[in-house]
């Protein structure tokens, strides 16, 4: 699939083209519109901070068999077609987000053109280290960020290490994936430093003792594609692990949703990882736009945002999303509506406890 809407095109559209809304550059909204943070002293107060992670693995042309140029833009495309949205208000439940949650946009990292075309293991770790920056101001300032990205680590190992060096108690980990990404070794660099696309999580476990592997939720993983040595070393360890196989014969959405609860159990904050190669082919769009990385048995979108929406409810301490689907306006507005749908649940369980 390509990508053809313009910003010309968005901007046109009848819910835009009389708007004003901060730019990020020519042709980059902020997200829905909210305010620019333009420095970490603009972050103060806010709710909620996103931060774009526009970084592709990868040292040819394509990542997944999907040319990296169209991985690269989902921070950009993502913000374009969140500028649909007029307001903050979700009818579904008759609340307008904007006006309980403070929601700023830092920007997108100042990630080196040549992490992306020389993807050296310093060149990472320099790219790496820029997303840390902007999440650590924003999780100083006592905000929610949420980064998107596409690949690890800028858009996994990044906001999970600031979380894990700000919070003295166990973290817990909720993590939507198609792959373990637990192997131990960074398939790209070889390096044992790098927390890469398959091996983030292993890192994390390694680099962090106070990331507790009892309170890993992990959901969606499936089929033929893990060793079992990685698999069986997580479960021995306490890992709640929710198949999509399981969630369709046994638990459901509601079931589903209830296994959250160990990701906050005696844990002091939760890192939230959604990789969107997790709906496979399940939609709203054909799965063969993530190329390699699609699978059977995957996701619907209302099952993430619903899962999105509980987390919300819950709390969370950050957010990230890599691996967006290519090429699909209605993808790239699926991931506003998770993170609509989550700040819709952080204001219902303010208001609750406000009540």
């Amino acid at each position: 699939m390509t990508y053809t809407t313009t910003w010309e095109e968005i901007k046109a559209h009848y819910r835009v083209k009389d708007r004003n809304f901060p730019m990020l550059s020519d042709d980059m909204p902020t997200f829905m519109g909210v305010p620019h943070a333009k420095t970490a002293a603009d972050l103060k107060g806010a709710d909620v901070v996103i931060i774009g992670a526009p970084y592709v693995a990868g040292a040819k042309g394509k990542y997944a068999g999907v040319d990296k140029a169209e991985w690269k833009l989902a921070p950009k495309r993502v913000r374009q077609q969140s500028i649909r949205y007029p307001s903050g208000y979700v009818q579904d439940f008759d609340l307008d987000i904007f006006e309980h949650l403070k929601v700023v946009d830092f920007g997108d990292a100042d990630i080196p053109e040549e992490a992306n075309l020389n993807p050296t293991a310093e060149n990472i770790l320099k790219a790496q280290a820029a997303v840390e920056v902007m999440v650590g101001a924003a999780l100083d300032a006592g905000a929610i960020p949420i980064v998107i990205g596409q690949n690890s680590p800028c858009s996994s190992y990044a906001i999970a290490k600031p979380i894990a060096e700000r919070t003295n108690g166990k973290v817990g980990m909720i993590s939507l994936d198609t792959h373990w990404d637990a192997k131990l070794i960074d398939w790209l660099t070889k390096d044992p430093r790098i927390a890469g696309s398959g091996n983030w999580k292993a890192k994390t476990y390694e680099f962090h003792n106070n990331f507790s592997i009892p309170n890993l939720v992990d959901i969606g993983e499936r089929g033929m594609l893990e060793a079992k040595e990685i698999v069986r070393y997580y479960l021995t360890r306490g890992a709640h692990f929710i198949p999509m196989w399981k969630v369709r014969t046994e638990l459901g959405i509601d079931g589903l949703c209830n296994e959250l609860r160990h990701a906050y159990d005696g844990t002091d904050a939760v890192y939230v990882h959604f990789d969107m190669d997790v709906i496979g082919g399940a939609g709203p769009a054909n799965g063969d736009i993530l190329g390699d990385l699609a699978e059977p048995i995957g996701m619907t979108d209302y099952e993430v945002i619903r899962v999105a929406h509980e987390i919300g409810r819950r709390g969370l301490t950050g957010m990230s999303f890599i691996c967006i689907p290519p090429g699909s306006a209605v993808i790239y507005r699926l991931i506003v509506y998770i993170i609509a749908y989550l700040m819709v649940g952080l204001v219902q369980t303010r208001n609750t406890k406000q009540a």
